[in-house]
């Protein structure tokens, strides 16, 4: 016979130094921090917490509707849908210790400001932390779980990242991965795709052979049934150069399997073999994504057509306009010679 449900009550965690509020949910055992060791203090916190939980069901005010309840329905009903659903799951786990046991109406730009400052992540990492808020809220007032949506401020975007390879530095990076015994059979091949294609790491490491037109000098980074996302992957001629390191890596592997594979399995993530490489050929803060800003610095570099490089990229013009534009050889060309 499964066990009464006593419905919420406080717990003290030795380990955690603070009073937990306990319950079991649809059969699961839930549990959120009052954030104070106080008896007292941790009861007003229960109270509030049954207050809110207990009010009739429908739209409510975002002052009766907890930050951490919003955050758990979004990632229950939309972690499944996304493409990458460890991301929101990721940003919950850094959300969940500043916001827990605050209401909705709780988020102001000041509250902002603090989770921003306590934080203690870049820019950057708080403010995709705050989309998946902002998100979450948005999906909550859509579904009819809150009156109306409260605005989240995100901090401003950093600047782009203007890092990007020399030839030298990827000649360097190339041979020291050839070098690293544990991954020298895809390392190699991850930064040759990364160089010649300017995909996003996660197109390289899903590609399959089927996606490989070998004949036809033809690649397909869209893998079959992939959903359509804002992440947009190309469908291109492979360079030349590119085209006999993928023959020989297709005498090793199979027809159906993953290009980049250890012994036939797909490789997760490449990022610890990639930053040992980075460190046996002295290159600093280099990622796998900084292989897409090389290829897209080279296309500039060399001249080719902004709408050109931009479907090949996979990348809106405006993007690559406002990110790489200035290395374009045409760059400003024709006001400079209005001058001249």
């Amino acid at each position: 016979m499964p066990r009464r449900n006593s419905g919420p009550r406080l717990r003290y965690f030795d380990r955690r130094g603070c009073f937990y509020i306990c319950w079991t949910e649809s059969g699961r055992s839930r549990e959120r921090s009052t954030g104070t060791a106080n008896r007292e203090q941790a009861e007003v916190a229960l109270a509030e917490f049954i207050h809110i939980r207990v009010r009739k069901s429908g739209p409510k005010e975002p002052s009766h509707v907890l930050i951490t309840d919003i955050l758990a329905d979004y990632a229950e009903e939309r972690g499944s849908e996304v493409a990458a659903s460890w991301r929101i799951a990721a940003a919950i786990k850094g959300l969940v210790p500043f916001w827990q046991a605050k209401t909705v109406a709780e988020i102001t730009r000041e509250t902002c400001r603090v989770f921003l400052a306590e934080r203690g992540r870049s820019a950057g990492t708080v403010r995709r932390e705050l989309g998946v808020l902002r998100a979450a809220i948005n999906h909550g007032h859509r579904e009819g779980r809150l009156t109306r949506a409260v605005a989240v401020h995100l901090p401003d975007s950093p600047e782009p990242r203007d890092r990007r390879l020399k030839r030298t530095e990827a000649a360097a990076l190339l041979r020291a991965s050839l070098r690293e015994s544990r991954v020298r059979f895809y390392l190699p091949l991850f930064i040759l795709i990364g160089l010649y294609t300017g995909q996003r790491k996660e197109a390289i490491l899903s590609l399959r052979w089927p996606q490989i037109d070998l004949d036809n000098a033809r690649i397909d980074f869209n893998s079959a049934g992939r959903r359509r996302t804002n992440k947009r992957r190309s469908r291109i001629p492979i360079p030349k150069k590119l085209l006999s390191h993928l023959k020989r890596a297709r005498l090793r592997g199979i027809e159906l399997g993953f290009v980049l594979n250890d012994n036939g399995a797909r490789i997760r993530d490449i990022k610890r073999g990639f930053a040992s490489a980075c460190r046996r050929a002295g290159l600093d803060d280099v990622t796998p994504h900084v292989l897409r800003h090389t290829c897209a610095t080279w296309l500039m570099q060399r001249g080719v057509r902004l709408w050109d490089a931009a479907g090949f990229l996979a990348m809106t013009p405006e993007t690559l306009e406002r990110v790489y534009g200035h290395h374009h050889p045409d760059f400003l060309r024709t006001a400079a010679d209005a001058l001249s």
